[in-house]
């Protein structure tokens, strides 16, 4: 038989007639031809790794009540201690060598590393915390349980869920016999929710020594968001600490011999409340304020602290150098002194195009097994991925941890069916990673 096109090109009159009837036939074959070939796009899972991950789930959940029902709060050293042992044992089962180092500042805990060489090319570092936010006892009116879908736990998701989702990964991929890689290095800290004052440094050089980063805080719980993501850019953290020095003198019999450096505080955080909005990158928002001295004395001595976010790197030195011009323009008190400073804690973290490649390859990894994962362009909260991109040298991604919520809050918990997905991801993106 004769093609369509062929037939009615023997005939104008026919040609005529039909043409845009065939026209239509040809775009919607063409255009089921595309869908056919954007389903073909979706690979299958890999069977084997899929079984193990649904296989270590039981595990992954002792794992988490063991490590919850340890305390671990940034300044409890007994705790974090006893979080590194878990952690170190863990390693040494997947056939890593580990070592302890304190922390250089802070309460003196020790940070995890780990270490296992490979016959490939890529060198990869997973990252997580152990502490937590919360005081010791605080298992005494939030203990670990079981509801439903949800774990419930101090520190389950933030950040103990992804100390459990690395640790069934990289078991999986050992007890497989993978070793598509140069080196790969675990690299836990036990002071992250302080600022990673002891052990950001650490981590910045070690991640210069890697291609690939992969950093395991949680992602967001389905009843906050819609679904599971990965995040690409977190806000860094800096400080801004403005001090006036203005004159001492009695509130009730000559208070006009005084200077009073409360008034000046006042009036020079309201002129400089407003100056980051013209600068792109960063937030300023004064948050405490603190005056020295008696009730019955016109105040000397003021000061006050302000939250500084950054978005894009080096944005905090225009917002230093528009404080600093903004409080020479003029005071309030005459014979006040106010000087201003800008700290940078934690660096900021952009994942950059690399970075947004790797995110976008786990994408496809998560339609493997018909989930949907959102890519989070930029977070307000600090993390150590900032750490470890702050040199650019390293591919860094972060939140591969579990879903969940009530972080830093109340009633903190892990949702129970991102457990195999986690894994899955994990183990797959790490054997792609190794592949290239």
């Amino acid at each position: 038989m004769l093609s369509p096109a062929i037939h009615f090109s023997q005939t104008g009159t026919l040609m005529s007639m039909h043409s845009s009837s065939f026209f239509a036939l040809r775009s919607i074959a063409l255009a089921s031809g595309l869908a056919l070939a954007a389903i073909a796009v979706q690979a299958a899972p890999d069977a084997k790794l899929l079984a193990a991950a649904e296989k270590a789930q039981p595990a992954v959940i002792d794992n988490l009540k063991e490590m919850v029902q340890i305390e671990s709060g940034s300044l409890n050293v007994e705790g974090l201690l006893k979080m590194a042992d878990v952690i170190e044992g863990r390693l040494k089962a997947a056939g890593f060598k580990t070592e302890r180092r304190k922390t250089e500042a802070g309460a003196g805990a020790d940070i995890v590393i780990g270490t296992r060489k490979g016959t490939g090319k890529r060198k990869i570092m997973l990252q997580g915390h152990m502490d937590t936010v919360y005081a010791a006892g605080i298992l005494g009116s939030q203990p670990y349980k079981v509801d439903g879908n949800r774990i419930y736990g101090p520190g389950i998701a933030d950040d103990k869920g992804g100390i459990a989702v690395m640790l069934a990964s990289l078991k999986i991929l050992a007890d497989a016999g993978w070793r598509d890689y140069d080196t790969v290095t675990v690299l836990v800290n036990p002071d992250e929710e302080v600022g990673s004052v002891g052990s950001g440094e650490l981590i910045a050089t070690t991640a210069d020594l890697h291609d690939t980063v992969l950093s395991f805080e949680p992602t967001a719980a389905k009843s906050v968001a819609k679904g599971e993501s990965l995040l690409l850019g977190a806000a860094g953290i800096a400080q801004a600490t403005m001090e006036v020095k203005g004159r001492a003198a009695h509130a009730g019999a000559a208070p006009e011999l005084g200077r009073n450096a409360l008034y000046e505080l006042s009036y020079q955080m309201l002129q400089t409340k407003d100056l980051a909005k013209d600068i792109p990158g960063v937030t300023l928002n004064w948050t405490v304020a603190r005056a020295t001295g008696p009730i019955n004395q016109i105040t000397e001595k003021a000061q006050a602290l302000g939250d500084i976010r950054i978005t894009q790197p080096g944005a905090e030195k225009k917002l230093n150098e528009v404080l600093q011009a903004k409080i020479a323009s003029g005071k309030l008190i005459p014979d006040t002194e106010t000087t201003v400073k800008v700290e940078v804690g934690r660096p900021a973290f952009v994942a950059g195009a690399k970075g947004r490649a790797l995110a976008e390859k786990a994408q496809a990894i998560y339609k493997e097994i018909d989930r949907d994962l959102a890519l989070t362009p930029m977070t307000g909260g600090g993390t150590d991925a900032g750490y470890a991109g702050r040199s650019g040298k390293a591919t860094v991604v972060e939140s591969f941890g579990l879903a969940g919520f009530g972080y830093h809050a109340r009633d903190e918990y892990i949702e129970v069916d991102s457990i195999v997905p986690r894994i899955y991801l994990v183990t797959r993106l790490l054997t792609e990673i190794g592949k290239q």
